[in-house]
């Protein structure tokens, strides 16, 4: 199993069933969450590998990890997101200085609350576990905030 679709299977898991039905789709460089509809949303959860161009303290790559929105509409982005940081304090108690609220890495119309990992060691036996419960850490901070 690649590590994205183990990553999947721990969000799965753990994600809190009154959140809905868990969506997932995974491939060999990320896993995108969303939930109850069978296709994506343009607000999701996502955690994927990125270039070391948009990490700076990377020397090779970095996992992004987070929530997306990516509307085609940049006001409807940013809508999304003012309306999270407006509940901040809420989020940022469980997220930590670590989540980043800007635009989505190498996409200006998208926006993101996410944090990065530079030079993560892809075949550590720790890494599913660790992206598996933070994604879900911004999954049960945010979600809710949503609805």
């Amino acid at each position: 199993m690649e590590l994205f679709e183990e990553v999947a299977e721990v969000v799965r898991g753990l994600v809190p069933r009154e959140l809905g039905t868990v969506r997932q789709r995974s491939h060999k460089y990320g896993v995108k969450v969303w939930f109850d509809t069978e296709k994506p949303t343009k607000e999701h959860y996502e955690a994927q590998v990125i270039g070391k161009r948009y990490v700076p303290e990377a020397s090779i790559l970095a996992i992004e990890l987070g929530f997306h929105a990516e509307h085609p509409k940049v006001a409807d982005n940013d809508a999304t997101i003012a309306g999270l940081v407006k509940r901040e304090r809420t989020w940022r108690k469980t997220l930590g200085q670590d989540a980043v609220v800007g635009e989505f890495l190498g996409r200006d119309t998208w926006r993101r609350i996410s944090e990065t990992w530079p030079d993560p060691d892809l075949s550590d036996p720790e890494l599913v576990l660790e992206l598996g419960t933070r994604l879900t850490d911004y999954i049960t901070c945010i979600e809710p905030l949503r609805r």
